[in-house]
Order: C-alpha cells, then sequence, then structure tokens
C-alpha cells in the first residue's frame, strides 16, 4: 500500500542503527568531576551498567523493570514498520528476565508529509504486537516531527532473583546467540532497492520474532547474564558484557549465525554507517583472526534491530539453555563463544 511513500526515505537513519555510537554517547554521559548522584537502594538496575531496562524493587516478590525504545523506519511498509518497532521495545524487558504488563506509545510523525493512512498503519503495526504479547497500550505522546519516529516505553514485572544484568558474566561461561546477526545489512540493501523479496520475509521474520524465551532463561540459576543484540552490533553488546566484570571473550566465527543472504550483501558493499560508527567506538578491543573473511568486521559491528538475546550462562547449562530457545522456534540460536579471564588489565574480544 501506498506505494508513493517510501518511509526510509524520510530519515537519516533506521532502526537500531539511529544509535549515538557507544564512544560519543559515554562521552555524553560523562560527568567529570561531578559526584554521583545518590541511589536509593530500591533501584536495583540503574545506569552504571549500561543495561538493557531500569529495575525497581516493589517487594519481596516484585521487581518493576522499564524501558523505551524508538527510532526512524528501517522498512518502507508502514504496518511493518509498527510492528518492528514495537518488537525491539518490548525485548528489553524479556532480556531483563520479565514479563511485560503494558506499554506507552512514542509517536512523532511528519503531519504535513504522511498521510492520516500510513500513520495509522505504523500504530496498528505495534497494537498487533502489543495483542500478541496480551499487553494494552495505556496512552504514550505525540509529536509533529521532521522525521518519522515510533517506539514505546514498555513496564514490566520479574521476581527480583530472576532479574538478569548485563554484567554479571563470569569466568568460563558459555557465550549463547538467539538469533542470527545481519538485519542493518538488509536494512541497507532495501534502502537502496536491492533486497528481493525472500530477503525481505527473512528481515521481517527476524525483527518481528519476540524474545520470549527471557523469563524462562533467567528463571534458569546457571544463566548468570543476558543481554538482547541491538544498535551497537554483537562485538558492541559483548564489550558491554564483559566490561562489567573485567573478563575477556573468545567468539568462534564459523558458529556466529547469520542471515543467509547477510555476507553476501556486506561484500557487494550494502552496510551502514552505524558499523563504521560502531567500529571506531570499540574496534581497539577486538582481535579479528586473518582467516576471517573480509565482511567480518561489517557483520560483527551491524546495527541489529530488535536483535537475538544473548545469554552468559555455566557450559553445564548449554544444552538446556539451547532447549529453551529450540522448543520456543529459534532455530538459529546457536553457542557462539566463551568467556575468559581478562589478561594483562586490557579488555580483549577475540574472534577466530
Amino acid at each position: 500500500m501506498n506505494s508513493n511513500f517510501r518511509l526510509t526515505t524520510l530519515a537519516h537513519g533506521g532502526g537500531c542503527g539511529c544509535k549515538i555510537a557507544p564512544g560519543v554517547l559515554a562521552d555524553l554521559l560523562a560527568r567529570p568531576g561531578v559526584a554521583p548522584l545518590p541511589l536509593p537502594p530500591q533501584l536495583l538496575v540503574g545506569i552504571e551498567s549500561s543495561d538493557d531496562a531500569a529495575v525497581w524493587l516493589l517487594n519481596e516478590h516484585q521487581a518493576l523493570i522499564a524501558t523505551t525504545d524508538f527510532f526512524m523506519p528501517i522498512v518502507d511498509d508502514p504496518f511493518d514498520f509498527g510492528r518492528i518497532a514495537a518488537s525491539n521495545a518490548i525485548s528489553d524487558i524479556y532480556a531483563m528476565g520479565g514479563t511485560p504488563i503494558f506499554a506507552l506509545a512514542i509517536v512523532g510523525m511528519p503531519i504535513a508529509t504522511l498521510p492520516a493512512e500510513v500513520i495509522r498503519q505504523i500504530l496498528r503495526g505495534g497494537e498487533s504486537v502489543c495483542t500478541q504479547v496480551g499487553i494494552p497500550i495505556a496512552g504514550g505522546h505525540t509529536i509533529d516531527s521532521a522525521e518519522p519516529i515510533y517506539g514505546l516505553v514498555v513496564l514490566g514485572l520479574a521476581h527480583p532473583s530472576h532479574i538478569r544484568r548485563n554484567c554479571d558474566a563470569q569466568p568460563g561461561d558459555a557465550l549463547i546467540l538467539g538469533k542470527p546477526i545481519g538485519v542493518g545489512i538488509l536494512s541497507a540493501a532495501l534502502k537502496k532497492e536491492s533486497l528481493d523479496a525472500k530477503g525481505y520475509a527473512r528481515l521481517i521474520a527476524t525483527t518481528t520474532q519476540l524474545n520470549t524465551p527471557g523469563p524462562t532463561l533467567a528463571a534458569h540459576t546457571d544463566v548468570h547474564a543476558m543481554t538482547d543484540v541491538t544498535g551497537f552490533g554483537l562485538l558492541g553488546h559483548i564489550v558491554e558484557m564483559m566490561n562489567g566484570l573485567h573478563l575477556n571473550a573468545q567468539l568462534c566465527w564459523t558458529d556466529i549465525p547469520l542471515i543467509e543472504e547477510a555476507a553476501t550483501l556486506a561484500a557487494q558493499g550494502f552496510v551502514t554507517g552505524a558499523s563504521a560508527r560502531n567500529w571506531a567506538s570499540y574496534g581497539e578491543h577486538i582481535a579479528l583472526s586473518e582467516k576471517l573473511p573480509g565482511v567480518a568486521q561489517a557483520l560483527l559491528s551491524d546495527p541489529q534491530t530488535a536483535g537475538g538475546l544473548l545469554v552468559a550462562c555455566a557450559p553445564s547449562a548449554v544444552t538446556a539453555v539451547l532447549d529453551i530457545f529450540h522448543q520456543a522456534d529459534f532455530a538459529f540460536a546457536a553457542r557462539i563463544g566463551t568467556v575468559g579471564q581478562r589478561q594483562k588489565g586490557q579488555l580483549k574480544v577475540e574472534v577466530s
């Protein structure tokens, strides 16, 4: 529908590729010479670990999880854009080990440019995902903006003992990834009208698959840390995970699941600007084997939208974790690496 309106041409970026690069973000959030604000004891998770959501202790049995995510269009179909944005926002609740309870909509649209029906379809796409999850959109906020923006604030609940942060991995843990990577590369090809129907179908299937295994994984005592892979790319989120407890990681390139077309498209030059910005932020911490294909760097730093859960678990729990993923139809879930002790005090993620 509305073939005259290509949403991706109305924005300078799309999906989680719109994120401010991690290095720039760290600089913006730095408060040199300023004492940290006092934090109430009820705040179980705040900004200290750059985690997926904030967590507030309600009582001994319940913790409230709060997150927000929004971005510009990653696809041209308005209904699909709404679905992807909602799936991405809700994922943060699952990544913390929680269950969503309701959402608020964040809507910024160029009212003079987009027909009302296109905007309605974006909203309906988001509503369809919330209906699938079983939560209401209980309110929100709208503005007239220069570029189309859509997303959600999402609240969820979890038992306090089931909260899983991104910074609690342990030496010797296995790293497991729930979804294949390459979303940003496919979206770059789509923006240049070079993605075929099969590629588009895989893009939509990947970005709208809800990370529902999160609460089940978090209830497993041998799952130590979780996050979802989004705008900083696989390597960026592993760097965040390892930095929390001063650890390193070793990844096996051939074990990392890729969306089928991603490597070919990357070799043809379909990469996002966010990929280069990501690499500039953390590339100094990455050691890529010379044996890897030339597209490895672009794929590993490729910004993901509604990406997969990244899990650090005890080696003895690998089979159980993969079973949880596979039973929920995450066919590409795989062990991709191992957590190790930091050598010589320097953070390093090795990929061979």
